[in-house]
């Protein structure tokens, strides 16, 4: 029975890296989450047969209660909140993974196997980490606390002292017997994740989201080490690894480095600066016409379109303007929306075809020949100051929506972005602002260039 045990284990492996790989394209990605669900659950269902596994019941119970939790949340959980449930689940895994280790090192399993029980301790500190830091990110992005960056004074200070406790703490705990000291270590590594992500803003949590999800995959992986679970092994090193190589190249997305994002501070309010030129509103009536009659447009979504929900409509008004004869493409920055890939989900639920989605490399050398760029909630990313040295966005790469020859922002209002800065590309001569709910600005232009 072990041997077909490790058996299944192994073709689970198999299957959660193919099902990865299947994931790393929009077409495929629905059939990569159901090969690696498939696998999970396939090596969870044979680890009931370890012949020296205790408390079935209770696991049974668990796993029930789980089950049905997670159905519910997940037929309940509207689009735009996807961002706050992928938080809270790599929260869940991270905790999961400290509570393996805390009865574990309590039990004292590790007597006479020093490097099994620093990997136990290891996964107990990161897995602490990323449970508390991921609740403190639900949090923020479902506005139940600021998602503007928490500052007081002598805030580093204290993180480095509290994160250096820790570390001293599990130290202690590495060389001495089991004694109350773990459960002081475990306090610690809990409060270093609550204040490690309270300086950081709702800007930057895709970037947080993305690093915990490493986090918990490490810490899974280390106690799967250190208990002798292959299955966790695999499954905790190929989240460990997708999620530190997505966090760096989410970092690099926003020309930022990962420090400066853990450190915080980004979303703080900036002071305007030399913004030249003023706000130029336009009518709808106006911007259906410079719609109708242009060659090629470029849409450029951002977490406004989804707060709206108004992906539905949009891909309306693209296939409205086609049928007229307009080349229509999609724009879409590495980090718009909340978390990776938020974009490019919510339109392929409306029905975009994925051909139509341009990666920011790909699209920016066509905005000089678009005649009309249409920005639907996005801000940061469409930014022009982060060309301009001083300005905190400096660096980052951006869409260049202010190249084509009109552009017209779909807005609510004239509030800033996540980043706190004003937008330049707002005040330029070639930009229109459109007011209102993008779901409702949207429907409209359908039904005044179905009149033209």
């Amino acid at each position: 029975m072990e041997n077909f045990v490790q058996l299944v284990y192994f073709l689970t492996a198999l299957l959660f890296i193919l099902g990865l790989k299947r994931m790393a394209s929009p077409a495929t990605a629905r059939s990569g989450v159901v090969w690696a669900g498939a696998a999970m659950v396939a090596a969870t269902l044979v680890t009931f047969f370890l012949p020296d596994l205790h408390n079935r019941g209770l696991m049974l119970l668990a796993i029930a209660v789980g089950t049905v939790v997670a159905w519910i949340a997940a037929k309940r959980v509207q689009m735009t909140d996807m961002p706050q449930m992928v938080a809270i689940y790599n929260g869940m895994g991270g905790g999961a993974a400290g509570a393996i280790a805390a009865v574990e090192l309590l039990r004292g399993e590790f007597e006479g196997a020093q490097g099994l029980k620093l990997l136990a301790i290891l996964g107990a500190l990161i897995g602490s980490v990323s449970f508390t830091g991921s609740l403190i990110a639900f949090a923020k992005l479902q506005g139940l606390m600021s998602s503007r960056p928490i500052l007081f004074p002598t805030q580093q200070l204290v993180n480095a002292g509290v994160g250096a406790a820790a570390l001293l703490l599990g130290l202690v705990v590495l060389l001495t017997e089991p004694n109350p000291l773990i459960l002081l270590f475990f306090l610690l590594a809990l409060s270093f994740g609550v204040l490690m992500t309270l300086p950081i803003g709702g800007g930057d949590m895709p970037v947080v989201i993305s690093l915990y999800n490493a986090f918990t995959g490490l810490a899974v992986g280390f106690e799967g080490f250190a208990i002798g679970n292959a299955a966790l092994i695999v499954a905790g090193t190929v989240v460990g690894a997708a999620g530190t190589l997505l966090t760096f190249l989410m970092a690099k997305a926003m020309n930022r480095s990962l420090w400066s994002v853990l450190v915080g501070g980004f979303g703080v309010e900036q002071e305007a600066g030399e913004v030249k030129g003023s706000l130029k509103p336009i009518d709808l009536d106006d911007a259906a016409v410079m719609l109708a009659y242009a060659s090629k447009v470029i849409f450029v979504p951002g977490y406004g379109m989804a707060l709206a929900q108004a992906q539905h409509k949009l891909r309306e008004l693209a296939d409205v303007l086609e049928a007229k004869g307009v080349e229509v493409k999609f724009a879409i920055h590495p980090v718009a929306g909340r978390m990776p890939g938020h974009m490019n989900v919510l339109l392929a639920e409306a029905g975009v075809a994925y051909e139509k989605l341009f990666d920011l490399e790909d699209i920016n050398p066509e905005f000089p020949q678009a005649d009309v760029a249409v920005v639907i909630g996005a801000n940061d990313v469409v930014n022009p100051a982060a060309r301009r040295k001083g300005s905190p966005l400096y660096g980052m790469p951006i869409l260049e929506v202010d190249k084509a020859k009109n552009a017209i922002v779909i807005k609510r209002g004239q509030g800033k972005g996540f980043a706190g800065v004003e937008n330049e590309l707002f005040y330029a001569d070639n930009t229109r602002m459109l007011y209102g709910d993008a779901q409702s600005v949207l429907g409209q232009l359908v039904q005044a260039l179905k009149k033209l």
